[in-house]
């Protein structure tokens, strides 16, 4: 759920910049995040017995643990289909978040039958041609790069972190509690390399010097590198595990 929840995150660029209401859209949208980030933290002791049940029976839960990595990617993968039918709901939801000035309002209006049936009847499919004649050539690439980079980081960080605890049983609570540290890393990286160019790139579509085709390339993007770098902490979860293991011996 967090990584489809972060997927979604880049398309609100759309809505502040084709409805010209940035701040809103962006107190709306942290306020969801906000929720499903401490809603997330909730599979953390999960994991933990997971690993503790590992290290008691002598198990490698690596298989279950690259599972849940799978299942980042499959979130990631989901979020970005349905951006379309997000950017529907979330813009009238934006608007009616301006009459009625509080999130707990809007989100119990959301909640009436016809409201339910109207979020429904929003659900659209994804069309290639809402791609055509995007200019991702204007794109930096380096941009890009790091956002796969920074996205395997913060995929793999708590599931790395403990498993480094099966490598090293005699500091396994050390090991296991620099998840923080790792996931912190991670998102100061990507508030300070990521954040201001796509933000740059946002108010000057707002400001009509670039095109409004320049956010969607941006946001398609974005997304396209979320997901390959879920597929990255693939790759680097047993080497970041070893490395972890390794730092605290």
């Amino acid at each position: 759920m967090l990584h489809f929840i972060d997927t979604l995150a880049y398309s609100i660029r759309l809505n502040a910049v084709k409805n010209g209401q940035f701040a809103l859209s962006t107190s709306l949208f942290n306020t969801i995040s906000l929720v499903t980030r401490v809603s997330s933290t909730l599979f953390l002791p999960a994991i933990g017995a997971l690993v503790d049940h590992s290290i008691q029976y002598h198990i490698d839960p690596i298989w279950q643990l690259r599972q849940i990595l799978f299942g980042a990617t499959i979130g990631a993968c989901v979020g970005a289909v349905f951006i379309p039918t997000f950017l529907r709901i979330f813009g009238k939801a934006v608007n009616r978040l301006e009459i009625v000035g509080s999130v707990p309002a809007l989100m119990l209006q959301a909640l009436s039958i016809a409201n339910i049936r109207r979020i429904r009847n929003s659900t659209t499919v994804p069309r290639r041609t809402l791609l055509a004649g995007l200019r991702f050539r204007q794109i930096p690439k380096r941009l890009l790069l790091v956002n796969i980079m920074i996205t395997a980081v913060y995929t793999v960080g708590v599931l790395a972190s403990n498993y480094s605890a099966l490598l090293n049983p005699q500091h396994r609570l050390e090991v296991a509690q620099s998840s923080g540290f790792i996931n912190s890393v991670g998102t100061i990286l990507l508030t300070m390399l990521v954040d201001p160019k796509s933000a740059s790139i946002t108010d000057q579509a707002l400001r009509g010097t670039r095109p409004y085709g320049d956010v969607k390339a941006l946001v398609t993007l974005l997304v396209l590198t979320k997901i390959l770098g879920t597929i990255l902490a693939q790759f680097i979860f047993t080497p970041s595990a070893h490395l972890i293991a390794w730092i605290y011996r």
